[in-house]
């Protein structure tokens, strides 16, 4: 349970990031503030339709192994953030970066229905989801804090790949760690 609120607080921070700061970064780059709003529409867009798939995708192969590829996902595409200057660029990232958060929130339900008894979920679920609701908090304060400190956005970024790289250690701890499990009840 320790392990699921520090990784949802780890990928959280990072997914705050461009959602509260797309259109103040445009405006750093010379990008009119209309086009970052249309920017922070297709990401959201982008995150209602793909969380469809996520949701296709948790049905096949599981909650734990759906956090795992959507929190890659989303640490690639904040990459792109980093990396990318122009205009069409920032909104092919955009779409990419909300293909990847999207399927976050709804698979540590699936992990906690999986993990813990039904008669649980009523605190466990608003205790790990609180956890993550303190790191969007300080995803977006912590990106403000920097830029006031940098005068620009990119070591915001690069923390949150820093924190998201931490949410990816942990859930590929889980996921070989319940591997490993499965393996010793399967030969016993």
């Amino acid at each position: 349970m320790i392990a699921l609120m520090i990784a949802i607080f780890c990928c959280c921070v990072p997914m705050a990031m461009p959602s509260q700061h797309i259109v103040a970064f445009c405006g750093d780059l010379g990008i009119a503030s209309q086009s970052g709003a249309a920017m922070l529409s297709v990401l959201l867009g982008s995150a209602f339709l793909a969380r469809q798939f996520w949701g296709w995708l948790a049905d096949r192969i599981g909650g734990l192994w759906t956090l795992l590829w959507s929190s890659l996902a989303q640490a690639t595409a904040l990459t792109g953030f980093l990396l990318t200057q122009d205009e069409a660029g920032l909104f092919a990232v955009s779409a990419a970066f909300g293909l990847g958060f999207s399927g976050l929130l709804p698979a540590y339900v699936i992990v906690i229905r999986k993990f813990y008894p039904v008669k649980e979920a009523n605190w466990r679920v608003p205790t790990v989801y609180f956890a993550g609701f303190l790191g969007m908090a300080a995803g977006g304060w912590g990106a403000g804090v920097l830029y006031d400190y940098f005068g620009y956005y990119q070591p915001a970024f690069a923390t949150g790949i820093g924190f998201n790289i931490i949410n990816l250690v942990i859930l590929l701890t889980l996921v070989v760690r319940r591997r490993d499990n499965g393996l010793r009840t399967a030969m016993a």
